[in-house]
């Protein structure tokens, strides 16, 4: 039977359903199979983009050059190619490398900068057939997490337009939620890709620090940096994480079959301190039913000083690191300005921070001395804290709300509210920062909404190394909540 046929016995999809509501797998089927072209799915991507452009979620789309890779990739497919992501467009955060496609780092003083290399994940998912629709807003040089940018605009929530999206990587999360593309890329340094995630009401995957390539990615912290994926189903977070990383693909169990003889840790002195009880009252809920579908799930303390010790230790890493890292970035991809003129152009809050923690000889910069404690004494006693599930109590993975509360008003820039206080912004990090501070691969899934319609976010983490098993892990945990 030939494939004009075997797609005429099918349901068109293009009649049956909604174009924009179609996953990466399911995307690269449709394409695949005939059922659809890459070009129309493309426009109607398109479409959707113009209907939502209020939500800022892009800085950049080319869209006649966008529809064009799309007729490529119809005719490459019918010339019999089967790449994994064939004909499927995909966001990609403002700080990565476009060959040919301006990259602003969120800056305006980049906006015209058009690199001539893509990378090293952009070339990862293009070898694989995908597109770049576009490149998302983000804040900038990635140094937020309430998805604010004062050149190219506050990324809206699409859940709620007056509450923020979260950052660094916002305009990718606000692009999945809103079904403008059914994955993004974006980059995580203490919580920049699972706080939109949870935000936003989608998946935000961070593999293991390292383990995706960095390369052509502006950073901030080579020991904390990791590049990773937005989408709405665990199964295209994996797809994605197959297609950047070159593992052979792996048999994923069903999630309907629940979690039968999976251990799973909780640390709630730790994750419950300082939390809306809205969410934590989901946050149980989401416990017990994993509980009821087969999981073991224990409680572990860290210690009365865990929370302080991943405070001061990951923000000082943080810190001190970004001078260099973004220096020698800009050196080495040929980006026309210096990290001087970043430093003058920046937002006021923003150069009043940079000024505080990052220039050397600021009154909260780290010290020499101070950063060599954090990386060579309390990196490793947190690593040891988190043995206590991993090794002594056999669990695979570490559960907390990703987030302590639902996404704030745009107006709470740089305070919030959680629990009744009044705390700083970034306490958005608070639980995402755990990973980031010894490089543990981490995942939000979503597990509904509050009463005021805001989505709420489950984070789980897995040793270092483990990503596939969290993943397999993750999408049984989605199952659940989500069949």
């Amino acid at each position: 039977m030939d494939d004009t046929t075997a797609a005429s016995r099918r349901p068109a999809l293009r009649e049956t359903a909604d174009l924009t509501s179609l996953g990466v797998a399911a995307a690269a089927a449709a394409i695949r199979n005939g059922d659809i072209t890459s070009e129309n799915y493309t426009a109607a991507l398109l479409q959707r983009a113009r209907t939502l452009a209020d939500l800022n979620a892009f800085i950049t789309i080319d869209e006649s050059a966008v529809l064009a890779s799309a007729r490529e990739a119809d005719k490459a497919r019918a010339g019999g190619s089967a790449t994994p992501l064939l004909g499927v467009p995909l966001g990609v955060k403002d700080s990565y490398l476009t060959k040919g496609l301006p990259t602003s780092l969120g800056l305006e003083g980049l906006a015209q900068f058009v690199p001539q290399e893509d990378a090293d994940a952009v070339r990862a998912i293009k070898d694989a057939g995908a597109l770049v629709f576009g490149k998302n807003n983000l804040v900038e040089m990635s140094y937020g997490l309430t998805g604010h940018n004062a050149r190219y605009g506050q990324v809206k929530n699409p859940h709620a337009r007056g509450r923020v999206s979260g950052g660094s990587s916002s305009g990718s999360a606000a692009s999945v939620a809103a079904n403008i593309v059914p994955a993004s890329l974006g980059g995580d340094t203490v919580g920049s890709i699972r706080v939109p995630a949870s935000f936003c009401g989608v998946v935000g995957f961070k593999p293991t620090t390292g383990r995706w390539p960095r390369n052509g990615v502006a950073p901030i912290s080579h020991t904390l940096d990791t590049t990773g994926v937005f989408a709405r189903r665990v199964e295209d977070c994996a797809l994605v994480d197959q297609v950047v990383t070159g593992q052979q693909a792996t048999e994923f169990s069903d999630g309907g079959r629940g979690l039968k003889g999976i251990r799973l840790a909780v640390a709630p002195r730790q994750f419950l301190d300082l939390v809306d009880s809205e969410v934590e009252a989901r946050f149980r809920e989401e416990v017990r039913r994993l509980r009821d579908v087969g999981a073991e799930v224990v409680e572990v303390d860290l210690g009365d000083d865990f929370n302080a010790l991943i405070q001061t230790a990951t923000w000082g890493i943080f810190a001190y690191e970004t001078m260099g890292a973004i220096s020698k970035f800009l050196r080495h991809h040929d980006v026309p300005t210096t990290f001087e003129a970043i430093y003058t152009d920046l937002k006021p809050q923003l150069h009043q921070a940079w000024a505080h923690i990052v220039l050397p000889g600021g009154a909260g910069a780290t010290s020499a001395e101070g950063y060599q404690t954090a990386l060579n004494v309390s990196r490793p006693e947190i690593k040891r804290r988190l043995d206590t599930a991993f090794v002594t109590q056999g669990a695979q993975a570490i559960l907390q709300p990703t987030t302590p509360c639902t996404a704030p008003l745009i107006e709470e820039q740089t305070t919030v509210h959680i629990a009744g206080q009044e705390v700083s912004y970034l306490a958005l990090a608070n639980h995402t920062v755990s990973a980031s501070s010894v490089g543990l691969p981490g995942i939000s899934v979503p597990i509904g909404l509050s009463r005021g319609g805001l989505p709420i976010g489950l984070e789980l983490d897995a040793p270092l190394g483990s990503d596939r098993v969290l993943l397999d892990l993750a999408r049984r945990v989605e199952g659940v909540w989500k069949p």
